[in-house]
Order: structure tokens, then C-alpha cells, then sequence
């Protein structure tokens, strides 16, 4: 059965709010214009980090130049004091998960891996530096699995012993609020989601 994971998230929101304490919160960042509209609603809720982990774009200049609006975003909306951790590109992680999948059309069973490969390590970098929650900005974009992208986010969460913080980012006009957003700030907003794969269709 599908959950409004966004009631789910707004319901936490609400209950953080009440607690009068911010927690600390690492932020999975696919790109910037992903980034803009989830930043504007969880940044007065949150102490945020971001963390760029994103081994599926390829090239590795594609890689570079996201990052560098990432940067840019964050300064450009007076958040330059929100962290963004970005580990070493090596697109070979990405490679390793998508083996024997290259031929799955986009939006299968190698998204969800991929899915899988991001939110591992984002949920493993909040247990190992104190971070009260961790989600993704995956899903502010139409073309990603919202439900996919909850389900193994808390599966990870609960192993790992952190909270993530469910979410569906595109609901309530947020995805229309990254793309005002995209143009308000001259964001490049890529036409595709990042690996060759994707490139393809």
C-alpha cells in the first residue's frame, strides 16, 4: 500500500517544531535544482549538512559542475553556512551495482539499486558523525520512486540506528517551486538524472 510520505514528514516537522530544538540533519543532495526548494523548507527546521555522494554521474566533469552549482546555490541563497561534504568521485561505484542491469529500462530495478548505493552511504555518514536524521532530495523529482526511495531509507535508518526523515518533496508544488527556484537563480538544471544510462533514453 502507498504512503503520503509527505503528511508523514510534515507531521514530524510539525512535532520538531514543538520540541523547540533543531536537530542536525544530513541532506543527500543529487544537484541544485533538486536542492533549492527542499533547503527553503527544511532549512528553519534543521542544522543542515549536505552531502554530495553521487557516483552514477558521469562524466566526472558533469560531476564537478553540479557540485559547483550546489556551492553556488547555498551562497547564493545566504546559506553558506550549511556545509556540503562531497566524497571523492569513482564512478566505478556506481559500475559495480549496475553490472548485468545495463539493459533495465530507466526507472527499474537498477534505480533502485542506485537508489540503494546513495542512501547507504548517506545513512552510514549520519550514524558515524552524530547526525539526528538523514533523507534525500531524490524525491522532489517526478521521475524518481518516492515509495522506493522511503522504503529503503527507513530499512537503512533502522539498521544503521539513525532517523530518516520520510518524504515526498514533489507533493505540495514543490517540484514547481524548484523550477521557479532554477530560474530565479540561473541554475543549470541538467536533462538528464546522471548516469549513461539515463543519458540514453
Amino acid at each position: 500500500m502507498k504512503l503520503n510520505y509527505k503528511l508523514k514528514m510534515d507531521a514530524e516537522i510539525e512535532n520538531i517544531k514543538k520540541s523547540g530544538v533543531k536537530p542536525k540533519l544530513l541532506l543527500h543532495a543529487c544537484c541544485a535544482p533538486c536542492s533549492s526548494a527542499v533547503l527553503e523548507q527544511l532549512c528553519d527546521v534543521f542544522e543542515i549538512t549536505l552531502f554530495f555522494y553521487n557516483p552514477n554521474i558521469s562524466p566526472e566533469s558533469e560531476f564537478i559542475f553540479r557540485l559547483e552549482e550546489l556551492e553556488r546555490l547555498t551562497a547564493e541563497m545566504d546559506l553558506s553556512d550549511i556545509k556540503i561534504i562531497a566524497p571523492p568521485y569513482d564512478y566505478s561505484e556506481f559500475e559495480n551495482i549496475a553490472k548485468g542491469m545495463e539493459d533495465i529500462p530507466e526507472g527499474g530495478a537498477r534505480c533502485a539499486k542506485c537508489y540503494r548505493l546513495r542512501l547507504e552511504s548517506s545513512v552510514a555518514y549520519a550514524k558515524e558523525n552524530g547526525f539526528d536524521y538523514v533523507t534525500t532530495t531524490l524525491s522532489i523529482s517526478p521521475y524518481k520512486n518516492a515509495q522506493w526511495l522511503n522504503e529503503i531509507g527507513l530499512e537503512l535508518a533502522e539498521r544503521y540506528g539513525v532517523k530518516y526523515l520520510c518524504s515526498d518533496f514533489k507533493k505540495g508544488e514543490g517540484y514547481k517551486r524548484s523550477c521557479a527556484l532554477s530560474a530565479q537563480y540561473n541554475l543549470y538544471r541538467q536533462n538528464y538524472c546522471g548516469c549513461i544510462y539515463s543519458k540514453q533514453t
